[in-house]
């Protein structure tokens, strides 16, 4: 689905195909096609699985049957083939193989050591022996590799995916039935939010866990854009309510925009030991929040209270709010998702007559809006020097002075 949506999106079939090297087998082994799901057209990558080899006599080996209850987020020219049970050093031998560029091919490398790792833990197995059954196939293979190719080619310095929808109910795998999501979805999936959909079927799968974590650089709503090109790769099924596409957007960032995706925490107290609040706020701050502050309110009955609120990456809420239910009184918490914008900013050292002084400064589109000093700094230099810290800041601004002039 996600080489099929970057296609859609206007990445040429042939460059995938020819990245793809020896692992493509011949021309027809990887194709697309055109398909509706649920009214929205979008484009189905195929890749030919490989067929069961023969045994002694001619007899077919055991043969694995995909479950059609379930989306593999990668396409099958045929419901039923082999697994080949390759080993990492297997699929590093093919990747060689291909026509990837050299960072292409350490990030696809990457990419299944970092799927060797999981496997291997859930199994209890060295990364070295582990066998990778579903996704170690050739098909899989191709999906991988070809999405680094596609991703390459676009060289996006950005990549946001939205919360993952890893659907609901059971598959049936080479090792057993298993709940949705899969043991390796899930643990590839940590750090990242997800949501059960209205789906009895497997919306994620551990290739689809992996690229996506593996390349999204954050995690929310769509971020402010110039929209260039829209892509729609299709699953396999075809659902009655919602399409069964993964949709990519790709633009220009709007760099007068809003463009961070933020989560705001609340909760209302009244019955709480007023010193807790101060390591309160140092917990939430070493948890990851970016800011938290109390505002004075009034609650039921006309008690006084303190609003407490809390701005974070999206991210980090589940981990915030099981701060905020551990440290306080609160039985209840909101949080909403909403966008900010920030000057750039960096930190230089000045040199004052008093020593140096490390500034803030904050800039939008190239020009210098702020410049303050670090108070720290400024309480320092005063102790040494045995002035005052009004001093020390119109030390500061007299050299801010100097440089504007």
């Amino acid at each position: 689905m996600i080489v099929g949506a970057l296609i859609d999106a206007g990445v040429p079939l042939a460059e995938i195909r020819g990245a793809l090297g020896s692992l493509s087998i011949d021309e027809q082994a990887v194709w697309t096609e055109r398909v509706q799901r649920a009214g929205v057209g979008a484009t189905k990558f195929q890749v030919r699985g490989e067929e069961a080899d023969r045994g002694p006599e001619g007899s077919a080996p055991h043969v694995h049957h995909h479950a059609h209850d379930h989306d593999h987020g990668h396409a099958h020219a045929v419901a039923t083939h082999s697994h080949v049970h390759r080993t990492l050093d297997d699929i590093y031998t093919l990747i060689d193989r291909s026509s990837l560029s050299a960072a292409g091919k350490d990030r696809a490398k990457a990419l299944f050591t970092r799927l060797g790792d999981v496997e291997g833990g859930i199994h209890g197995t060295p990364r070295e022996k582990v066998h990778l059954h579903e996704v170690g196939a050739l098909d899989s293979i191709v999906d991988i590799v070809g999405a680094v190719h596609a991703l390459e080619l676009i060289g996006a310095d950005r990549i946001v995916a939205s919360p993952i929808n890893v659907g609901s109910g059971s598959i049936r795998s080479s090792h057993g039935l298993y709940p949705v999501p899969a043991p390796a979805t899930t643990k590839l999936l940590e750090g990242a939010p997800i949501y059960a959909g209205p789906q009895r079927a497997e919306m994620v799968t551990p290739t689809g866990a992996l690229l996506v974590t593996s390349y999204a650089n954050a995690y929310g709503t769509i971020p402010a854009m110039t929209l260039k090109q829209v892509g729609y790769g299709a699953g396999a099924r075809d659902f009655d309510d919602s399409p069964n596409v993964l949709r990519v957007l790709i633009g220009d960032a709007d760099s007068t925009a809003p463009s961070h995706s933020v989560v705001v925490i609340e909760a209302e107290i009244d019955d709480m030991n007023p010193q807790i609040f101060g390591v309160l706020m140092d917990r939430l701050l070493a948890g990851g929040a970016l800011d938290v502050f109390y505002t004075a309110i009034q609650m039921k009955k006309s008690r006084p209270g303190t609003l407490l609120s809390v701005i974070a990456p999206p991210q980090a809420r589940e981990a915030l709010t099981s701060t905020i239910f551990r440290e306080t009184t609160t039985i209840g918490v909101r949080y909403s998702e909403t966008r900010r914008e920030c000057l750039d900013r960096e930190t230089v050292t000045v040199t004052t007559r008093f020593g140096d002084v490390r500034f803030k400064v904050a800039r939008r589109n190239g020009e210098v809006l702020n410049a303050s000093p670090e108070f720290d700094d400024c309480v320092r230099l005063s102790e040494q020097a045995r002035v005052s810290v009004k001093e020390i800041q119109a030390a500061v601004k007299a050299w801010l002075d100097s440089r504007s002039s």
